[in-house]
């Protein structure tokens, strides 16, 4: 597997520095866009900007390879992953808390319309 994901020797150093240094910086940006209702999309421009991040430090502090479209997309589609899981985990929070009587969550990704009595005006 190495060379087609993550180019460090051992996959404790990929699962380290992208994952869960990366992972954790991702998660925490997604919910920091989500609390601020922001749009979505957003989301996704930082984690081109983190991608780029997690890439330096991989190259500062393992001799990897700093301008590699490879292991930058490797690394990009697990920001992406943790960044929408982050937000979307905190809208569903944000939309049931704030508006609990107009959604109800169906799933921890997910809310419905509550259905519920008419509105008596």
């Amino acid at each position: 597997m190495s060379g087609v994901i993550y180019e460090e020797p051992s996959i404790w150093l990929f699962l380290l520095v992208t994952v869960i240094l990366g992972g954790g910086a991702a998660w925490l940006s997604g919910r920091a866009v989500a609390l601020t209702w922001r749009a979505y999309w957003q989301v996704l421009l930082y984690m081109l900007l983190l991608a780029c991040a997690v890439r330096f430090l991989h190259f500062a502090l393992f001799e990897g390879s700093l301008l590699s479209l490879r292991y930058y997309l490797s690394d990009l589609v697990v920001l992406i992953v943790f960044g929408t899981i982050g937000f979307r985990l905190t809208r569903v929070w944000q939309m049931t808390t704030q508006y609990p009587w107009l959604y109800q969550r169906t799933s921890p990704f997910g809310w419905t319309e509550r259905k519920g009595e008419a509105d008596p005006a």
